[in-house]
Formats: C-alpha cells, sequence, structure tokens
C-alpha cells in the first residue's frame, strides 16, 4: 500500500532564534571589550567587572533558553530584560558623570537590544513595543535628561524591534497558509488515489450486480437496485471529497504543519462541523448533492439543525412525491449567510395545502423545518408550482450564528 503524506515542519523563525543567539554572545563580548579599554576612566570599576561577568555567564548559561519559542518563556523574558535594564541603572554608578554627559555607552551596551529582539520574535510587535518602552524609560532615568543621542538609540531599538515582531507576525501567518496549502494538496492525492482504488475494486463490483440484478429480475432486481444506489452514494463521495481543514503546530517553535490526512478532526466536538460531511449522508441513486470545494463550517449544533431540516424536506418528497421522484440538494457558502436548496420533481404542493395542514395539528413544515431555521434566526422558504415541484431554500446567516454559539458558551 503506497506510504500516506507524513508530518512536514517548517519554520522561518528557527533563523531569527540561531541569529539572536549569535548576537547575544557578539554584543557580549562588545560590551566587554568596551569596558577594557575604557577601565582607566570607571569611577568604580569594581562595578563594571562584578557586573560583565554576571552578563557573560547569563549570556552563555542562557543559550539554550534562545534556541526556539517553546524554550524562550515569559519568566526567562522577564529575568533576561530585567538583566539589561539593572545594566544600564548601574552605569552611573560604575562610570563617570562626565563621559555619561559625553554620550558614553551604557554598561551593557547594544547587548540590552537582544534583550528587546527576543520579546519581538517571541511575541510579535506588542511586546517588542513594551520591551523597548521600558528600556527607554530606563534610558532616560539613567542620563538624567532626554540627550541627544539617547533620544536617537532609543527611538532606533523601538522601531526595529517593532518591525521585527511585525515581520514574525507576517512569517507566520504565511507558515500557516503555506501548511494549509501543502495539507489540501496532499489530502487530494490521496483522495485520488482512493478513488482509483475503489472504481477498480468495489464500483465495478457494485456495477456488475446492479446490471445482473436488473437482468435476472424479481428479488435479484431489488439487490441490483440497492447496489446501484450505494454505486451513486459511493461515487459521490469518492468524487467529491471532502478535505479536512488544516492544522497548526501547537508549538511554535515547530513552525507550521503539515500532518498525516488520516488523523481525526482537530476541532473536536466541541469545533465547527462541515456541513457538507452531513449532508452526504443523503446522497443516493435519487437524491443529488452539489456542494462547494471548500469546507462550509458551522457551530455542531446549528448544523445538525440543518442536516435535520434537509431530511425533513426530504421526507416529504418521499412520503407526498413517491419513492421515485428525484431531488437536489444544493449547498452555496455566501459571504454573510449559508444557503442550503432542496428541490424536487415531484407533482407540487395545491395552494393553501400547507396552512390546512398546520390547520389541523400536522406540524412538519412548520416544526420540523421552518423552526428549526428560525431558532438559528434564519429562514426557510418553500416555492411549489402544481405540476413543477417543490422548492424549500434554507437560509442560515453567519453572523447569527456565532452569536448565538457565544452566548451558548457563556452559559
Amino acid at each position: 500500500m503506497p506510504k500516506r503524506e507524513r508530518v512536514m515542519r517548517m519554520s522561518v523563525e528557527l533563523p531569527l532564534w540561531r541569529a539572536l543567539a549569535g548576537y547575544r554572545v557578539l554584543t557580549m563580548l562588545y560590551a566587554i571589550g568596551l569596558c577594557a579599554t575604557a577601565y582607566e576612566h570607571f569611577v568604580r570599576p569594581w562595578v563594571a567587572v562584578a557586573y560583565y561577568a554576571f552578563l557573560a555567564v547569563w549570556t552563555l548559561a542562557t543559550l539554550p533558553k534562545v534556541a526556539s519559542a517553546a524554550s524562550c518563556t515569559r519568566r526567562f523574558l522577564g529575568a533576561d530584560l530585567t538583566v539589561a535594564l539593572v545594566g544600564i541603572l548601574l552605569t552611573p554608578v560604575a562610570d563617570s558623570q562626565e563621559r555619561i554627559a559625553g554620550g558614553g555607552p551604557t554598561l551593557p551596551s547594544i547587548w540590552t537590544a537582544g534583550a528587546v529582539l527576543a520579546f519581538a520574535i517571541k511575541g510579535g510587535w506588542r511586546w517588542a513595543a513594551v520591551a523597548s518602552t521600558a528600556v527607554a524609560a530606563v534610558n532616560l532615568i539613567e542620563r538624567g535628561h532626554p540627550a541627544r543621542d539617547t533620544v536617537h538609540n532609543v527611538i532606533l531599538v523601538w522601531v526595529a524591534s517593532i518591525a521585527i515582531g511585525y515581520v514574525v507576525e507576517v512569517a507566520r501567518a504565511s507558515e500557516r497558509t503555506l501548511a494549509r496549502a501543502l495539507e489540501i494538496e496532499a489530502a487530494t492525492r490521496e483522495r485520488e488515489r482512493l478513488a482509483r482504488d475503489i472504481h477498480d475494486s468495489v464500483l465495478q463490483v457494485l456495477a456488475m450486480v446492479k446490471r445482473r440484478g436488473a437482468a435476472l429480475g424479481g428479488e435479484a432486481a431489488e439487490l441490483g437496485r440497492l447496489a446501484g444506489e450505494q454505486e451513486v452514494a459511493l461515487r459521490t463521495l469518492v468524487s467529491g471529497g471532502l478535505v479536512p481543514v488544516s492544522r497548526v503546530s501547537e508549538d511554535a517553535s515547530a513552525g507550521a504543519v503539515v500532518r498525516a490526512v488520516e488523523e481525526p478532526d482537530e476541532d473536536g466536538p466541541d469545533g465547527p462541523v462541515d456541513l457538507r460531511t452531513l449532508l452526504a449522508g443523503y446522497a443516493c441513486a435519487r437524491v443529488s448533492l452539489a456542494e462547494p470545494g471548500a469546507p462550509v463550517p458551522l457551530p455542531p449544533a446549528a448544523a445538525r439543525e440543518v442536516a435535520a431540516a434537509v431530511g425533513a424536506a426530504l421526507d416529504n418528497v418521499r412520503r407526498h412525491a413517491g419513492e421515485e421522484a428525484r431531488a437536489w440538494i444544493l449547498v452555496e457558502d455566501e459571504p454573510d449567510e449559508i444557503v442550503v436548496t432542496v428541490r424536487d420533481d415531484g407533482p407540487g404542493i395545491p395552494e393553501g395545502r400547507l396552512a390546512q395542514a398546520e390547520g389541523e395539528g400536522r406540524m412538519g413544515v412548520a416544526l420540523s423545518i421552518r423552526g428549526r431555521l428560525r431558532d438559528l434566526g434564519g429562514s426557510a422558504e418553500i416555492l411549489s408550482v402544481p405540476g413543477q415541484g417543490t422548492e424549500v431554500e434554507l437560509k442560515v446567516p453567519k453572523g447569527a450564528v456565532r452569536a448565538r454559539g457565544k452566548k451558548a458558551e457563556q452559559r
């Protein structure tokens, strides 16, 4: 049996984390080098030496923390930023006021930008804005007044970190889009393979049983008819194909994920349901189903109600138009609503018949169809011309369904 699609991982963030790790080491060495070249100018050099010793140990010991988004936790980010801020505040203690007023560097120097960039890569531009604002405030406290070079450096770090955070968010969105595209492609290939296998075996056997049953007559004819219905239903399933909704990695460090197509639906019992999967069961020799090529998601309760309304409409077709009547189901996914139309080629409904049925206490259409759609915030229209069949149009506004779903969750 051919191998199925396996899990593939893609991440544009991994190179960013590697670059950040290298940046932290290089800027740590740069800051220590600045201290060594200006050692004689420090008022309290032992403060600077102690801080740089701690900075070197911290930078090297935390390299695994900046290897991926999963290992770079919020607690680490807070501690890392604290190391940078403390270094800035210790600068007036270790260095002379003349060097500070003359635009001398802070103790961590450009190492501080690495702490801010970690926020940007981990949480996007909003996290970067928070971290860079904290660095800006502490820099102004260290200088005592908003000097021109200080403001320039602060704005540079602020803009650069926010820009990188925004780029990371765009990259993540692109990864998810690519993962969905690759999964749809993988599912399509798998569906085509299954369709070929089924066509070469099951469908041919069902078609042969149908032909032989019709030729033999009697009980064999009934068996042939059932085989024909199953052939149509199976052919509709393998040709229509329900493409599973794409999933992304729960671990941001792993990047976007394309999973094997045989895995279960990730939405679980409370997630959106593809309406097409519920309506596919109604397709048979005398009921044709036309559906969009993409999933039609609805909350589980709403999807079941719509499917039940379609089932009630088909029951009416069999009951009033006869077993030989044909029916067609059309599913349309509009921007603001989902429309499901059930049409048959029966004799139609005489004028006033529905009102008469309600008056007699027979509430099939009123409750099973209109009532269900009314509860969903939608509507059901029944159009019938005697001798030209009946058309039931079910409309479900997407906004109303979402609002009802949120109310249900709050309860």
